[in-house]
């Protein structure tokens, strides 16, 4: 009779239970209101009246258990021996009524008054208090206790059903005709979330399931600590530097984060779209790869799909990556997102930097960085039930060399060594399990994880044109503001469409609210393009170099960025923007892609089954820039006209040469091409004569003395080739450098 009576857990759904109220759950401290259904009115027509009951002594003799009785005894008062003979589900527990006859707003509280079973009955293997936390909710406590029964036998499944009817009879007394969901729910609407546990697990270790028993409590430890792990992730990732310039200007990340464009595949080549020129899109993948949202990422399908617990997600700088990470770990510590993950843990490479002279393992330094996971149990870390994700921001931060063929292996996360040896071990698969490992880096062809490693790739590309728009009106309070923003910013060609980069966008953004801090809401925006790639320049090769490379000599800087430009110049003139890496010149690839990253690298196949390693500019107009910048310093350091070859002999002989004998070359040579090649190079270079400009660029010249009237000089020039050249196509540029100059 028992065995037809019992039902299987999956009889009903934790959804439908009422433990199952909502994501939010209720606290046992809280007064939890509800307004129960309609019911139908009392018919009182055929009621009559009756003598009054007999006592329940009278009444019930006994009330046995398994050979134990409960006997009534002559003489107890009626009102302290009340038996509540009623459904929980009935009309009469759910309502209260008034004269009228009406439903009440009914406060939900624990009845455990006037059982004649209570906690004391059962002496509980720990004191409920000992376990009481914020993190401990409905939710969580209903989903724990119904796991661990699910563990259970049939057989098991009705011992424990009795048992908790042996000593909970009144709460429990259809126990045999309960499922799982309904017992767990019961308690929950009995006994508080702490006594719950703790009356299931008292139960199964009476039955001497200890497994079972240190499973919930293994689970109320890993609640505990997550809890508190996310309010660590609160603090250091829920927030984001409104302004590069302003850091105690802090906002929400959700304010300020806009979807990034992430792919599912690399190597999809630089962002080809320009001004004036159309340049041909190289021959990369040719297939197009599938846009993957934060939450695409954290549900890890790719890695089901693909069986893999490494991923690598690329980009170049300032394409967004580290923003990816912060709103990815935002999100998980929010659940905004359905995941099978246990943890996260964001782990900076400048943040492994204190580990290196010393042996660590992969545990001690996530005990290191979050001293809350002390509390987890050594078995978590290689559990199969508990997924961790591990993200490593910045693998191209890291300088020491990864040696994967003679590096010691290492297979559990405590197994001790070097910084360097866990990295290379995390880099082969090891170490995760079933965890996921996951590192960012700018894109570089020498391979940062084994080829005989299995691993994914993303890649970040940035915002698209819609994103754009969107930064600046999350960026901007002030509609009016952002509406004038949004239209300069379209105005200027060359400035939208380098905004594909999120850091290209907030110095746009640092600049308009320079503008309006110093000189009010309706002041005029600059048009110079020059000052905003200035600070980009000096934001890659100054601020965020110094996290992947000792600070440069000043010879030496000067030195990479004259050769660098020379390069651009040249590419320039033969209308190349790229180049095969075996033909890249006596230039550290490493300082150009990696540190400074001013350059990218990327495989195109130009034939079938052919690829071929390729390096360009970080963008077209960088590349004009960068060229400008050579042409301008060249003279400013070395008093060298690189236009000087274009210039009659007669011209060698003025060995002090004025710098406007630069700009009048290089306005020559500009008008030389039909297609536009030296245009923007010419505005980059236009720019740069302009004092604030100029300012910035001290510290890459030899003499901090500013030119005199350079602006001034340089406007004339421009105006006099206009004048000689009014009906020419080509002066349309010459107006654009106007612009540039602010006159």
């Amino acid at each position: 009779m028992m065995e037809e009576s019992a039902m299987s857990s999956a009889s009903s759904s934790i959804g439908d239970a009422v433990s199952g109220r909502g994501e939010a759950g209720y606290d046992d401290e809280e007064d939890l209101f509800y307004i129960p259904e309609a019911r139908p009115p009392l018919d009182t027509s055929q009621c009559h009246f009756v003598d009054p009951a007999l006592s329940p002594a009278q009444s019930y003799q006994t009330m046995s258990s398994e050979g134990s009785a409960y006997v009534m005894e002559d003489g107890v008062d009626e009102s302290s021996t009340r038996v509540e003979l009623q459904r929980a589900d009935s009309f009469s527990s759910s309502y209260s009524f008034d004269s009228d006859d009406c439903e009440k707003k009914t406060l939900k509280v624990h009845e455990k008054e006037g059982n004649p079973e209570s906690l004391e009955n059962l002496e509980l293997i720990q004191d409920p208090a000992e376990i009481r936390h914020p993190c401990l909710t409905v939710k969580f406590t209903f989903q724990t206790l119904s796991e661990t029964l699910k563990m259970l036998s049939e057989e098991e499944l009705r011992t424990f059903k009795w048992t908790l009817w042996t000593y909970y009879q009144q709460i429990f007394s259809s126990s045999q005709n309960m499922d799982i969901v309904d017992i767990v729910d019961r308690l929950l609407e009995r006994f508080s979330h702490e006594e719950s546990v703790q009356i299931t697990k008292t139960l199964l270790y009476k039955m001497g399931k200890q497994k079972e028993v240190e499973y919930i409590t293994n689970m109320c430890i890993r609640n505990q600590v997550r809890y508190d792990l996310c309010n660590t992730l609160r603090k250091k990732y829920g927030a984001l530097g409104g302004d590069l310039d302003m850091e105690e200007e802090k906002r929400p990340i959700d304010d300020l984060y806009v979807d990034l464009n992430v792919l599912s595949n690399t190597n999809n080549g630089p962002n080809i779209e320009h001004e004036v020129l159309t340049i041909p899109k190289p021959h990369t993948k040719q297939k197009q790869g599938v846009k993957l949202s934060v939450a695409d990422i954290l549900s890890l399908k790719m890695q089901e799909e693909f069986r893999t617990t490494l991923l690598l997600v690329a980009g170049v700088a300032g394409s967004g990556k580290s923003v990816l990470i912060r709103k990815l770990v935002r999100d998980w510590v929010e659940e905004r997102a359905p995941t099978e993950l246990a943890f996260v843990f964001p782990l900076a490479f400048r943040e492994l930097r204190q580990f290196e002279g010393e042996d660590v393992s992969l545990v001690k330094i996530i005990h290191t960085l979050y001293p809350e996971t002390t509390r987890l149990n050594k078995e978590d870390f290689s559990s199969y039930d508990c997924r961790m994700l591990f993200i490593f921001d910045g693998l191209d931060e890291y300088n020491e060399p990864l040696d994967f063929s003679n590096t010691m292996l290492i297979s559990d996360p405590h197994d001790s060594g070097s910084l360097n040896v866990v990295i290379v071990n995390l880099l082969r698969g090891r170490l995760l399990y079933n965890s996921v490992g996951m590192f960012t880096s700018r894109k570089h062809i020498d391979a940062v994880i084994p080829w005989d490693t299995h691993y994914n790739e993303l890649e970040v590309l940035g915002f698209c044109d819609p994103q754009k728009d969107e930064f600046f009106r999350k960026r901007f309070k002030d509609p009016s503001r952002v509406d004038r923003v949004i239209e300069y910013v379209k105005s200027v060609k060359t400035l939208h469409i380098m905004c594909h980069l999120p850091l290209f966008c907030s110095l746009v953004a640092d600049e308009c609210q320079r503008v309006f801090r110093e000189q009010g809401s309706q002041a005029a925006l600059p048009r110079s393009i020059t000052y905003v790639y200035t600070k980009l320049l000096l934001e890659l090769v100054r601020h965020r170099r110094k996290f992947r490379a000792p600070d440069l000599d000043p010879d030496k800087e000067q030195e990479f960025l004259l050769k660098l430009g020379k390069l651009a110049l040249n590419w320039l003139e033969h209308r190349t923007f790229q180049i095969h890496k075996l033909d890249w010149p006596e230039i550290s690839d490493k300082e150009a892609i990696m540190n400074s990253g001013l350059c990218m690298e990327y495989v195109v196949t130009p034939y079938v089954l052919c690829n071929e390693d390729t390096v360009s500019f970080l963008h077209p107009t960088i590349q004009e820039y960068l060229a400008a910048l050579y042409a301008f310093l060249s003279f400013r350091n070395q008093e060298k006209n690189v236009f000087e070859h274009l210039k009659a002999k007669a011209l060698r002989m003025f060995k002090g040469h004025k710098i406007m004998e630069l700009y009048k070359a290089a306005v020559e040579k500009s008008l030389q091409y039909d297609g536009g090649n030296m245009n923007i190079f010419l505005r980059f270079l236009c720019g740069m004569a302009l004092e604030k400009n100029q300012e910035l660029l001290r510290i890459f010249c030899k003499s901090s003395a500013k030119v005199e009237n350079l602006k001034d000089d340089v406007a004339s020039l421009i105006r006099k080739k206009i004048k000689e050249n009014p009906s020419s196509n080509r002066t349309g540029n010459l107006h654009q450098c106007l612009e540039e100059l602010g006159v």
